[in-house]
């Protein structure tokens, strides 16, 4: 969705982890009981050796009188640690959900960056908890043949160290831009992180697809599902309020895989949005640019935007312009009549609805004939057709470049929070976030 300006690197190195697919328990450093720690002076008094007993009374009397001072205040400068651990131990256990900020606030270190898999015999999918992403998807041809049809990378560096240009990652607290970084709610100013100029965009420099998510649940078998879990803590990026939240990917009897994301706010009103940012191509990652694969979307309008990719605040019927995907059209059929390339919010019409889920877009590649439908309970989606990427060295060497894959974002509307008419993204405390996608793959 539009280059990473100003990237923040953050340095963590970490090797492609695979051998272990289960979620860790940070490991506690044992203290040594504050008793413990004197022993070895209690040992020379019991069994003095000859040399001791030799000592004039006065001088073992000092000696005596220093251990046991040394064994007081080592045992008076323990407790105050001890107990804190122990005040906070029980509020983990007591609160359920959401957890409690002292769970996260208190692990010295975050879950290691891993690997994790989810297949049924039809779908074969990798995710990492590094931005709760996925890494890989192997579906098949109209031959059963099967090719992974996602961008992305062999090791979880660049996932990690926010080289990825969102790969896919779940963004968020807010997808998409922010004007000028910048939005009023109950009469204070929210001043956000400026990362893509002169605008936010994807929560700031260090979004959630740049954060390693906890493992909350796994399963694997006839049924498979991993479920990530994040706590987004008050000022993170210049949010207000705390928000646990939650990603559960699920792939269903047949070619669907499901995605449920769920936040919500602890104590204070702020803005949520999320969205899932895989960059497909259905001919495979490494088969060059997406410009021949056929695209529908049930969006008849889009939110026009300024030189900066901030929507007017307009609705503009897209038939008659180079936006009308209404029936499928080929994505290079009139892209060099939209400067830079395909990057706007389509406002999806209450169309074909299928468990409370409506339709969102189909694309189809013509070579394989794998076919992707999307559907998703969001307003809008952000069709962007990769025009920042350049170069990149992605899976087995692949070289990503321009349009080599595209992206279906369904989502709020961005800088929903300044656009009045826009719907809402504000979450209140005992309110929760609720965001559905389907990914239903066939071919024809």
């Amino acid at each position: 969705m539009e280059q990473l300006v100003g990237v923040h690197h953050h340095h963590h190195h970490h090797s492609y982890h695979q051998h272990s697919l289960s979620p860790r328990t940070p490991r506690t450093p044992t203290r040594p009981h504050p008793l413990l720690s004197s022993n070895r002076f209690r040992d020379h008094q019991i069994h003095p050796s000859p040399r001791i007993l030799r000592v004039t009374p006065p001088f073992f009397l000092l000696l005596l009188a220093a251990v046991y001072l040394l064994a007081s205040v080592t045992i008076l400068s323990s407790p105050t640690p001890l107990l804190r651990s122990y005040r906070k131990g029980p509020k983990a256990l007591l609160v359920q959900m959401p957890a409690p900020p002292a769970s996260n606030a208190s692990s010295s270190s975050p879950p290691a960056p891993e690997l994790f898999e989810l297949d049924n015999g039809r779908l074969r999918l990798r995710l990492t908890n590094v931005g709760a992403a996925v890494t890989s998807l192997l579906a098949p041809d109209k031959n059963g043949v099967l090719a992974d049809v996602v961008l992305g990378f062999d090791s979880l560096d660049p996932y990690l160290n926010g080289t990825s240009p969102y790969f896919g990652g779940i963004v968020g607290r807010v997808a998409n831009r922010i004007k000028d970084g910048k939005f009023t709610l109950n009469g204070v100013q929210h001043n956000l992180s400026i990362n893509n100029q002169p605008n936010t965009l994807h929560g700031g420099f260090k979004g959630f697809d740049k954060t390693i998510w906890e493992v909350a649940e796994y399963s694997k078998g006839d049924n498979p599902s991993i479920t990530f879990k994040y706590y987004s803590k008050d000022g993170e990026e210049g949010y207000p309020g705390d928000v646990s939240v939650t990603a559960r990917y699920s792939l269903l009897p047949g070619m669907t895989l499901k995605l449920e994301m769920e936040a919500v706010p602890l104590n204070k009103a702020t803005p949520i949005s999320l969205a899932q940012h895989t960059y497909w191509n259905l001919a495979g990652h490494s088969s060059g640019d997406v410009l021949s694969h056929l695209v529908q979307i049930w969006g008849s309008q889009i939110t026009p935007v300024d030189q900066t990719s901030i929507p007017t605040g307009e609705f503009m019927p897209v038939s008659g312009t180079p936006f009308d995907f209404l029936t499928p059209n080929k994505i290079g059929s009139r892209i060099n009549q939209v400067p830079g390339g395909y990057d706007h919010n389509y406002v999806l019409d209450s169309g074909e609805v299928r468990s409370g889920l409506r339709r969102v877009a189909k694309v189809i590649d013509l070579s394989s004939w794998r076919v992707l439908d999307i559907w998703a309970d969001a307003p809008g989606v952000q069709f962007y057709t990769g025009n920042s990427l350049h170069g990149i060295v992605g899976k087995g060497g692949a070289i990503y470049g321009k349009h080599a894959g595209l992206c279906l974002e369904t989502q709020g509307f961005p800088n929903a929070v300044n656009q009045p008419n826009f719907p809402s993204v504000i979450v209140h405390p005992g309110e929760k976030y609720q965001h559905t996608m389907l990914f239903v793959f066939s071919t024809e």
